[in-house]
């Protein structure tokens, strides 16, 4: 039986998921959540395998289409629903640049800090607690710094490339609440901060918040 509406397979800490939230929310898309609880390994069963073979979230599934990879999610959410805001800029140079931007977090520095990352350097290294965050914080760091660059070059605008949030924004909303929750220093980052301030005053970014999820625990 087909969804009557598009189905997003979530956890509610996941910043993969969360992109994928503040999307659907930029574009107005109703949608519905099936939690997935990372913790207790339910996106290891086999139900969740058929869904996504890696057993990651996020999974979107729309009608026949079930979709992995938040940014290709993103990317279909924003060609299949022209109507409403753009989540890449019209031209090809600044189309490129927002990418080039949310490759920084999504594609190098995420993929270095993530649950099952973290997990194996406990469980397989037996990397102790301290400095599984001194593993964390420089990766997050070194992440920063790139995007703080990016955004001194990218002139001025409200968001981070233009007076509009973008994937840019997005992406850089999910890192930003991972280097919140384990305390990274971002004071060298001001462009950063400031950028992600004006993100989370949009009811899309606050609508998709972690901490506003039906799984979030309260």
């Amino acid at each position: 039986m087909t969804d009557p509406v598009p189905v997003l397979f979530s956890y509610y800490r996941s910043t993969a998921a969360y992109r994928v939230r503040i999307a659907l929310n930029l574009k107005g898309v109703n949608y519905t959540i099936a939690p997935v609880n990372l913790l207790t390994g339910e996106h290891r069963e086999a139900a969740f395998r058929e869904l996504n073979p890696q057993g990651l979230v996020p999974i979107y599934r729309d009608g026949d289409l079930t979709l992995s990879q938040s940014m290709a999610i993103m990317e279909y959410i924003d060609e299949a629903f022209p109507d409403g805001l753009a989540l890449l800029p019209q031209g090809v140079p600044e189309r490129a640049r927002v990418r080039a931007f949310c490759n920084v977090i999504a594609v190098d520095t995420h993929p270095l800090n993530n649950l099952r990352v973290l997990k194996y350097l406990e469980g397989e290294l037996g990397i102790a607690s301290g400095a599984r965050m001194t593993w964390y914080r420089h990766w997050m760091a070194e992440g920063l710094a790139a995007c703080e660059a990016m955004l001194h070059k990218a002139g001025p605008g409200a968001f981070c490339f233009g007076d509009v949030p973008s994937l840019a924004d997005i992406c850089l909303a999910g890192h930003m609440f991972n280097a919140e929750r384990f305390d990274c220093p971002l004071g060298k980052f001001p462009r950063v901060v400031a950028r992600h301030e004006v993100a989370m005053a949009h009811p899309a970014f606050q609508k998709a918040h972690p901490l506003r999820q039906p799984d979030c625990p309260g």
